[in-house]
Formats: structure tokens, sequence, C-alpha cells
């Protein structure tokens, strides 16, 4: 076995061959580690140049990558603003396409409420001359008919408009009873409050809402002629309670005021928020010149 000499034992020329190949392994491990991370490329050795001659000194490659150490760095500068410019384009038509949606969203809705039918309701007709009821006394010289007379001559054409105005077709939720127990009113309720109406029971002014809707129901009725319904009307005091039936359910309101007004104060029939009901009669018993308003609101549903 051969016996494996020390440093002492080497020549000086062995010695330098040891260097030089050591020197060489470690460049070729650099310059391996250099490809793979791509800061040098592999070139062809040159021809007729010995393998000690060929081999660039470490001090020239270091001098390499240092000189495209820069072009690297500005590469790298140049993808990263690469990259920040795609960012914003990428935002940027996110942006577009969220405010395309709105407002393809806002075209839709103008569109639909354009399209979209006014919803007709039922108005008392406030118009109207004078408050309903309106008759002479029974012992007046003429007996009973319409007091014609409170109604100024020139719009008398116009109430004749009103009364001929047709009756709208019955339905489950009009009124067609009422109850007052705190003066033992129970009578009939029906369309409509003129001269004809009023004959058979109390008259619902047209045009006012359902027993139990929002708005203002009318209820008129005499006071000294035809079953004299309301003719103890101004006995009603606050908290007394007014029931109003339909065909299937009953209604229930509490009075809340009562007032003597002239014939004329037709803002009495004026449209409310909330679900009221107001009564109405010639007032005073068997002189009938003015008029009595109760005014109830609405509370429960039985």
């Amino acid at each position: 076995m051969r016996r494996r000499r020390t440093v002492e034992e080497l020549s000086v020329e062995e010695l330098r061959q040891i260097l030089v190949e050591k020197r060489r392994a470690e460049r070729e491990q650099r310059l391996e580690r250099f490809r793979r991370t791509g800061r040098v490329v592999r070139v062809e050795p040159q021809p007729n140049v010995s393998a000690f001659q060929s081999i660039q000194p470490f001090d020239e490659v270091e001098s390499d990558f240092e000189q495209a150490s820069p072009r690297r760095k500005s590469n790298r500068w140049l993808d990263r603003l690469l990259l920040f410019v795609e960012i914003a384009a990428v935002l940027g038509l996110a942006f577009v396409l969220l405010n395309g949606m709105n407002l393809i969203r806002s075209l839709n809705q103008e569109v639909a409420a354009a399209l979209q039918q006014p919803t007709f309701t039922p108005t008392p007709l406030i118009q109207a001359v004078v408050l309903p009821s309106g008759h002479t006394p029974p012992n007046s010289p003429g007996g009973v008919r319409p007091n014609d007379a409170e109604i100024p001559e020139h719009l008398r054409p116009l109430v004749q408009t009103f009364a001929s105005l047709p009756v709208p077709t019955p339905s489950p939720e009009q009124a067609v009873r009422i109850q007052i127990p705190a003066i033992g009113v129970d009578a009939p309720v029906v369309q409509g409050d003129g001269w004809e109406q009023l004959k058979k029971g109390v008259g619902t002014m047209i045009g006012s809402p359902n027993p139990g809707q929002k708005g203002n129901l009318v209820l008129s009725a005499h006071n000294d002629v035809f079953g004299e319904i309301f003719r103890d009307l101004d006995k009603l005091k606050k908290g007394d309670e007014i029931i109003i039936y339909t065909s299937q359910r009953a209604f229930v309101y509490v009075v809340q005021q009562s007032q003597i007004v002239e014939p004329t104060r037709v803002e009495v029939l004026a449209p409310t928020r909330e679900a009221v009901v107001t009564l109405i009669s010639c007032y005073p018993y068997m002189v009938d010149t003015q008029r009595i308003v109760v005014t109830a609101n609405f509370v429960e549903q039985r």
C-alpha cells in the first residue's frame, strides 16, 4: 500500500499544482452557484489553451460580477415598476367596472320608477261647498227639504255635480253598521251622503277610506228627521266609543273632541294621516243652521 506523503515531503512544483487544483475546484463551485442564480453565462472554452491558462482568475470573475450587478439591479427596478403598473391597471379596471355596475343599477331604478303606475287612493271631497246633511227643519213653512239657502247661488251647480257622483260598488271592507253605546245609536251605514242616501241611514261621504284605514272616514246623518239617528251627538264625551262594522269585522274608535261649526267649515272633511272618523249632523235640534262635528281616533279592531 502506497504511503501518503506529508506536506514537507512534497516539492514546490507539487505544492503549486495542488494549490492550483484547489483554487480551480473552488472556482468551479462559485461558477456553478452563479450559474444556478443566473449571474453568469456558460461559455465554451477557447481552443489551444491549456487548462491552467483557460482558467479565468477569480478576481476577474468577481470584476465581471460587479459589472453585471448594476445591470441586474436596474432590471429588478424595471420589473418592480412594471408590476406596479400592472397592479394599478387592474385596480383601475375594477374601479371602472364597479362604477359601471352602479350606473346601470341607478338607470334601472330610474326606469322602473318612470314606468311605475301611480297608486290612486280615494280622498274626501274637500272641495265641497258645505258640510253634508243640511236641510230645513220639519216645522218650517215648506217642510223638510234640502237647504239650498246654505249654498252660495253661484256654487249651486257645483253642488249638483257632486250630488250626481256615482255610488261606489259595495265591498266587504266598507262600513255597513254603526253603534254608539253612550247615546244608544245602532244604525245601518250606506254609501253616499246625498239627500236620498240619508233617508236610509248614516251616509258615507264618497272618497272616504274604509274603516280602520288611514284617513278621514266621514259619516253623516240627520238629527230631527228620518229616524233622528244623530239627535244626541252633542252628548258624546271624550273617551266614548264608536264602533263601526263591516261585513267581516268591527273597528273601535274613541271620541277626541266635539265642536259646533258653520256649514261652510269644509276643512273638517280634509284627509288625515291617522285613521279617524268624523261624525256630522245638523245643529241645533229643530233649527239646523249649524253643524255638530265629532272626531274620534281608531284604537283597535275586533
